[in-house]
């Protein structure tokens, strides 16, 4: 489904020319939640790499962007990181000429990693001579001027559906302005969790600080689904 001229959403990922964008893996999230005695079944990984062969294959990128929060640890490299993460770049490259690595506020300690496949890592990436950027939105970032779409992750966005006494949670995409920009939110590609219900929760990213009602709401499910904007979503 095409969420804006020349932006396309494919699964989880976003397809803009020849790049595809993919946010919040957060790997290691599951041993982080081993050591704080929640026991989670380690299959989200395995299940990360089917989901991401299958957009990289749809896709046919050049490029391939990680917006941020690869990993999850703030101050270490776990084991798991460690080898996943190379798992995960090594996937990546072998449908992808180039990877780019979009620094987030859970990767303070990414670049050991980064270093071991010479992948350069960025604050944002700029698409069409920065009329298009990438950034992971934990904090504002100077513009190009001539900017006129941003694309950030980090808050997660989902919403729940309600059938009967049964609720569900989906992931979603967001669109909606930032100053006079337009503003698109990626959902996280982490499969432990659908991420936060924008409906109920408050919005992490300085870019999210204001009011969401008339962002429009793109729900991924067994294909992609446009909701209307997010006030019309009943609680």
């Amino acid at each position: 489904m095409e969420i804006s001229k020349g932006i396309e959403i494919i699964d989880l990922g976003l397809k803009i020319g020849s790049a595809l964008i993919i946010g919040d893996l957060h790997i290691g999230y599951e041993e982080a939640l081993n050591k704080q005695g929640v026991m989670v079944p380690r299959f989200q990984f395995r299940d990360i790499l089917k989901r991401m062969t299958a957009i990289l294959r749809k896709a046919k990128p050049d490029i391939v962007v990680l917006n941020g929060d690869i990993k999850h640890e703030f101050g270490t490299i776990s084991e798991q990181e460690w080898r996943e993460t190379l798992k995960i770049i090594d996937l990546i490259l072998k449908y992808a000429k180039k990877l780019v690595l979009v620094r987030g506020n859970h990767d303070t300690i990414l670049g050991p990693i980064a270093k071991k496949r010479h992948v350069e890592i960025v604050d944002t990436y700029q698409i069409d001579d920065g009329m298009i950027v990438v950034l992971h939105g934990h904090k504002e970032v100077k513009l190009p001027k001539n900017t006129k779409t941003i694309i950030i992750g980090h808050d997660h966005p989902a919403v729940s559906l309600r059938e009967g006494p049964r609720v569900e949670v989906f992931k979603c995409f967001l669109k909606g302005e930032y100053k006079k920009k337009e503003l698109i939110v990626m959902p996280s590609f982490n499969l432990v969790t659908e991420g936060s219900d924008m409906t109920r929760e408050k919005s992490l990213s300085p870019y999210l600080k204001q009011d969401l009602d008339n962002f429009r709401v793109y729900i991924v499910s067994d294909k992609v689904y446009d909701f209307g904007r997010l006030k019309d979503i009943p609680e």
